[in-house]
């Protein structure tokens, strides 16, 4: 089979028998597909997408510049173009469709597997491609972090990105031997029908909590977004967790489904735990059958990570021991309780959490263990839902001895007003807020120290050994956004080089 990456077709070709498309002007040869026109090749197809700010309608006489073979629009052009115009009820779904086609329909022959939630979507990847690679899968991931496969990694430019890119950079895996995709499925690709070129196999349902609502508006809209996944499966290969109320719900419209749970009797569940700073040692029911459990990731968050990509993996047909295998073995995920080594004895973790309830549930998980002082840093991005910036704060407040409150990417949003909506939510908890002396004395509450370097300056310098020190918010990413610039920032790096020179402002009045 030749590469599904170096086919041309006739414009007749690509939307034959697809549903709500008129042609006119007859076809064309389409060398490649693109929906930005800056990007677009002389004989590309150009998809006119609608946008929130912007109308693709608006760049089709750059796109044709640019020497655009065709075009797709959501309506009826006034003019002639003189090229063919594809006429789309629906301009994503047609472009999902006509890419699967152009790319030769690159998860028709692969195993696929789906994982929508607001949390712990991530990690489930991570076991999943654990897993398969030890069932002798050789599994591509594409996720929050990166998309990757045999070593070759593309950094993410969304969780899911837009079907063109999606199904070409599958194309580009499944050319290169890969033979099973675990996909992270964020509610804004299932709204925009960026995954309906793909044929899923399974599909998981994390858990539901309040995100993204400055897009969807309300639960009900987010969940209806999400629920659209498991439209695209068959009963028995909807993995649902039902410690979730939406889950729950989602169960109720799916009765087929297998669901999972670490609180209640389930086709997937737990027969023994034991649950420590260590990890999760113990033993899981899958359908009557039984596995032993071995994980280094901690907290009843990442056990429902486990149980949801166990029940997949089993869904899938890969045998219990290679499932188990697979967990034991799979890697730190970056950016998720990821350890910041140093000298200072100091417990270190970064992670992704930036929505109250994953934050409640890490410091839930950390409070296991033992600590002399728990110090949390977290910040709320700007442009993004304001509700959970108070939520947010509070969390960090009730779980800490210290919480510092900082800048995450204010983005074109006042970093101080954000700010100052988290600090409302944190003189709600009662607690006090503090100056640097007293937090340098040793006093419970919380600060405000809008820069991010600096607050990780602070924190690294006041933390002692035996303390445990969480920096929440960012996790993998390497970049912070001040307005519209995006620039380099790591949170790892940021605390290793503040380690470094730790106790260098210990008393001194310059922070």
């Amino acid at each position: 089979m030749g590469s599904s990456l170096e086919n041309n077709f006739q414009l007749n070709e690509l939307i034959s028998g697809l549903s709500g498309l008129l042609m006119t002007g007859g076809t064309a040869e389409v060398s490649g597909l693109a929906c930005d026109s800056r990007k677009l090749e002389k004989g590309d197809l150009f998809f006119a997408l609608p946008g929130v700010d912007t109308d693709g309608h608006d760049y089709v006489p750059a796109a044709l510049a640019a020497g655009a073979s065709a075009l797709v629009l959501s309506r009826i052009p006034e003019k002639n173009y003189g090229v063919p115009v594809v006429v789309a009820e629906n301009v994503r779904l047609a472009m999902a469709k006509i890419a699967q086609r152009f790319y030769g329909d690159p998860t028709a022959d692969i195993l696929v597997i789906g994982v929508t939630g607001t949390n712990g979507k991530t990690t489930t990847t991570y076991l999943l491609e654990s897993i398969l690679q030890v069932a002798g899968y050789k599994p591509a991931v594409f996720g929050t972090v990166d998309y990757r496969f045999d070593g070759k990694k593309i950094t993410a430019t969304h969780t899911t990105p837009e079907s063109l890119e999606l199904l070409k950079t599958i194309a580009g895996f499944r050319d290169a031997g890969a033979d099973a995709l675990v996909l992270e499925v964020s509610s804004h690709a299932l709204e925009q029908y960026r995954v309906d070129g793909i044929m899923f196999n399974v599909a998981i349902f994390t858990n539901l909590t309040p995100e993204h609502l400055d897009y969807h508006g309300d639960m009900d809209s987010y969940f209806a977004s999400k629920s659209r996944l498991f439209e695209m499966v068959t009963a028995r290969a909807s993995i649902i967790n039902l410690d979730d109320s939406y889950g729950v719900w989602l169960k109720e419209q799916h009765p087929d489904a297998i669901g999972f749970s670490r609180e209640q009797k389930a086709n997937v569940g737990i027969e023994k735990l034991i649950s420590s700073a260590e990890g999760q040692q113990g033993v899981l029911s899958i359908e009557g059958k039984f596995l032993e459990l071995k994980s280094p990731l901690v907290g009843d968050f990442n056990v429902s990570n486990i149980l949801g990509a166990v029940a997949a993996a089993y869904s899938a047909g890969i045998d219990p021991e290679s499932i188990g295998r697979g967990v034991a073995e799979a890697p730190q995920v970056p950016g998720r309780l990821e350890k910041v080594e140093n000298e200072q004895g100091v417990l270190a973790l970064v992670d992704y959490a930036h929505t109250s309830d994953a934050l409640t549930q890490v410091l839930v998980a950390l409070a296991g263990i033992s600590a002399n002082r728990r110090i949390t840093l977290v910040g709320c991005g700007g442009d993004r839902d304001q509700k959970k910036r108070p939520l947010m704060a509070a969390a960090a407040v009730k779980a800490s001895s210290l919480t510092v409150l900082t800048s995450d990417n204010p983005r074109t949003e006042d970093p101080l007003a954000i700010l100052e909506q988290m600090r409302q939510g944190a003189v709600e908890t009662g607690e006090s807020e503090l100056s640097m002396e007293q937090a340098l004395a040793g006093r419970s509450g919380f600060i405000v120290i809008p820069d991010r370097r600096k607050a990780i300056e602070f924190a690294t310098n006041l933390a002692a050994s035996g303390d445990l020190l969480l920096v929440a918010g960012k996790g993998h990413e390497d970049y912070q956004i001040l307005g519209t610039t995006k620039v380099h920032f790591d949170d790892r790096e940021e605390l290793r080089r503040a380690f470094s020179g730790t106790n260098m402002l210990r008393g001194s009045d310059e922070i």
